[in-house]
């Protein structure tokens, strides 16, 4: 498999930082018979369409090993469907891919610990547009102090959910350019943006195929 080797030692590199994060929910990988220091990465084909970006698994994700099949993903897989997007045309990933206690944000230094190892993982897909659900997602650009002020001056915006993100990462000293297309976050907590999630991911998808 392309990128076998660097997915192998990027993997390796989160399940060392597992037990000094700061909130991983070890009862519930115990409670599902699963290893709290296994990360909990989707990935997918080097050559797929898009990068989906999450902010961490849940406990429907650690109980079946798989990446958005929570109550939040199944809404996204829904809007897949409707559109006609298929697993395989996807590349997906967390900002931290281990479950907090009690759902609650990530702190800024557990998302800086597992950057450098995601920034690997990334390298290995070849595409350039990628999805991101909520504010924890699209604010992972803004964890490099070079990208912060245009990430902050972005998510302001009133249009954001329809406008464009271009930017860029130095991936293993590679320059990499993305274009970062944000959705709010699907879960049914966002009351703000709940019932407007699946036209915005859906418009978002219809676009990127005409770009």
């Amino acid at each position: 498999m392309p990128g076998s080797s660097t997915i192998d030692g990027a993997l390796q590199q989160l399940a060392a930082l597992a037990p000094g994060l700061d909130c991983l929910d070890v009862a519930c990988y115990h409670r599902h018979g699963r290893d709290p220091c296994m990360p909990l990465v989707g990935l997918g084909r080097p050559d797929a369409r898009w990068c989906f970006l999450g902010r961490d698994p849940g406990e429907q994700e650690v109980r079946l090993q798989r990446p958005f099949i929570g109550p939040a993903g199944q809404k996204i897989r829904a809007v897949m469907a409707e559109v006609g997007v298929s697993e395989d045309e996807l590349y997906w990933m967390n900002t931290v891919p281990f479950k907090p206690i009690g759902n609650k944000p990530w702190s800024m230094a557990a998302r800086r610990q597992c950057r450098p190892a995601l920034l690997e993982l990334l390298a290995v897909w070849k595409g350039t547009e990628i999805i991101t659900f909520g504010e924890a997602a699209f604010k992972w650009f803004g964890l490099d102090r070079a990208q912060r002020q245009a990430v902050e001056a972005f998510w302001q915006r009133p249009d954001k959910y329809e406008a464009r993100f271009a930017t860029s990462l130095c991936i293993s000293g590679v320059e990499r350019h993305f274009m970062v297309c944000p959705v709010p976050h699907p879960s049914g907590a966002n009351a703000a943006w709940a019932a407007r999630f699946p036209g915005l991911l859906r418009a978002r998808l219809r676009d990127a195929r005409a770009y």
